[in-house]
């Protein structure tokens, strides 16, 4: 009786792809970076997220930096006002991207179902976010518990600074003090206090525009008309619409 020797052949392939085993699989890498103000603290902060995230994917074997997605000045719970953050999940969504890292998951989204759903879609195309602070990687097995569990904190923190500041305005309200734009405010300047106080010279230019429109004149004519007499708007520019004209008008201050 023979004995027959078997031979195993190596695989050269991956069994899924099919791709060559000794060919090198690089991760098509972007960061998200947002800060919630427009403060000059805050913009300093954004241009640094912005580089710490092109040195942090452009320096680590393996990965590809596609782009730092990025929204500045943008604050509230929604996603959908944030149009780097939309740019960035339809390109990761379009096979665009791989891997997505931001600071934590409150930059990500402050609304634990925008959050969420977000994750569920890009997992749904084999998209991994990493979240840093955290230390999540939401295609871990226990991403999507850490991540729900951090997206409803994010959201009870949102919550509670929303209702600090509207108690902030209803108790300055309380004590009779107002908030309006001083810089782009006609007819008003900051008194005392933080009190409205007449600007006399600009006082002139209000009085005047009720004085037409009350002979009749259309709001567009006192436009044109304020333009060719030099008066400034509140924003000291010297071109006037009829769309500004509106406001004053209709402006119970």
């Amino acid at each position: 009786m023979s004995t027959r020797t078997v031979t195993a052949i190596p695989a050269t392939r991956r069994m899924h792809t099919g791709s060559p085993l000794e060919q090198l699989t690089v991760k098509k890498v972007a960061g998200y970076a947002r800060v919630s103000t427009d403060h000059d603290d805050q913009v300093s902060s954004y241009q640094a997220q912005v580089d710490y995230y092109t040195r942090y994917i452009t320096e680590h074997s393996g990965w590809e930096l596609v782009k730092v997605y990025t929204d500045e000045g943008i604050t509230g719970t929604s996603t959908a006002k944030r149009a780097g953050f939309q740019t960035m999940i339809a390109d990761a969504l379009a096979g665009k991207i791989d891997l997505i890292i931001t600071k934590s998951v409150s930059r990500f989204a402050r609304n634990t179902v925008d959050s969420l759903t977000t994750v569920r879609q890009l997992k749904d195309k084999g998209v991994e976010v990493y979240f840093e602070k955290e230390n999540i990687w939401t295609l871990d097995a226990k991403g999507e518990l850490l991540i729900t569990i951090m997206s409803s904190l994010a959201q009870e923190e949102a919550r509670s600074i929303s209702e600090n500041v509207t108690w902030g305005h209803r108790k300055r309200f309380a004590d009779g003090k107002v908030t309006v734009p001083y810089n782009n405010f006609l007819g008003y300047k900051r008194g005392e206090n933080n009190t409205l106080e007449i600007d006399e010279e600009q006082a002139k230019t209000v009085r005047l525009i009720y004085s037409m429109f009350l002979e009749g004149i259309s709001m567009h004519q006192i436009a044109r008309r304020l333009e060719a007499m030099g008066r400034l708007t509140g924003q000291g520019r010297k071109t006037w619409h009829g769309g500004t004209i509106k406001t004053i008008l209709t402006n119970e201050k």
